[in-house]
């Protein structure tokens, strides 16, 4: 996997990036997580491509808090540690990369099965850049990160809301593309499918604005269904808006018929 991020001078960020570029243990399990997900089960992409959204997108929206004045969690939570915004960066690209990894198990509760895959590999990643409390405590914020991204999880963090976002906002026509050529005919793939491109702006009433373009209505349940579900319960609700709309006189034909039982 060849992840690339905007670094901005972050240089601890930089050597994790290209830690997380080289170890093949992590990019093994990328793989095989989406073996299982696409290969296996007809799921939509958790792999090298899922990653690189979903960690350009977290470090954006962290990046936007910032400029909001939000101060992250590890820097809330651990005044007297010496973490700056370079860490907070560090610790979310590290939640994006891993937090879906726990596919190598199963789909149903990934997110639980990502903690001690994820715990094991930090380890290595993080080696020689932190004194030893420093590297367990961003241990352990990017295990809740992780565990946060489901929609069913409590969110304690800034940094666990920023995941559970991102996660979501991989929306995307693409995203879809391999469940829908299968025969994948849901309503999350047709949805999907009516998704052609999210937007993320920074407004001084809102730092995370989202604009989401249609070509289908259908693109509706994406948005009500799944990235609200994520956005509810995040901890960044108020910092958050979404804007959607429909692009075209007429819509986008996305499927000619379903022939049910």
């Amino acid at each position: 996997m060849t992840l690339n991020i905007p670094l901005k001078d972050n240089k601890k960020l930089a050597e994790v990036l290209a830690r997380v570029n080289k170890n093949i243990e992590l990019n093994t399990y990328i793989k095989c997580s989406n073996i299982m997900a696409v290969d296996r089960m007809n799921l939509n992409d958790h792999g090298p491509v899922h990653i690189a959204i979903v960690s350009n997108i977290a470090l954006k929206l962290l990046r936007n808090l910032e400029k909001a004045g939000i101060e992250p969690s590890l820097l809330k939570d651990h005044p007297d540690k010496g973490f700056t915004q370079h860490d907070a960066e560090v610790l979310v690209l590290l939640a994006a990369a891993l937090h879906d990894v726990g596919h190598i198990v199963t789909r149903e509760d990934h997110h639980i099965y990502s903690l001690p895959i994820a715990r094991d590999l930090m380890k290595s990643l993080l080696e020689g850049l932190y004194d030893d409390e420093q590297k367990y405590i961003i241990i352990s914020d990017v295990l809740h990160a992780i565990y946060s991204h489901h929609k069913d999880s409590d969110v304690e963090t800034i940094e666990g809301g920023i995941i559970r976002i991102s996660d979501a906002l991989d929306m995307e026509e693409g995203r879809a593309m391999i469940p829908f050529k299968a025969g994948s005919i849901s309503i999350h793939a047709v949805s999907a499918m009516a998704i052609d491109d999210v937007r993320i702006n920074y407004t001084q009433a809102k730092p995370i604005s989202i604009e989401i373009v249609m070509n289908n209505s259908a693109g509706i349940f994406q948005i009500d269904y799944l990235l609200k579900s994520k956005i509810t319960g995040s901890r960044l609700e108020k910092y958050v808006e979404v804007k959607a709309s429909t692009t075209g006189k007429t819509e986008k034909r996305i499927i000619d018929s379903v022939k049910l039982f």
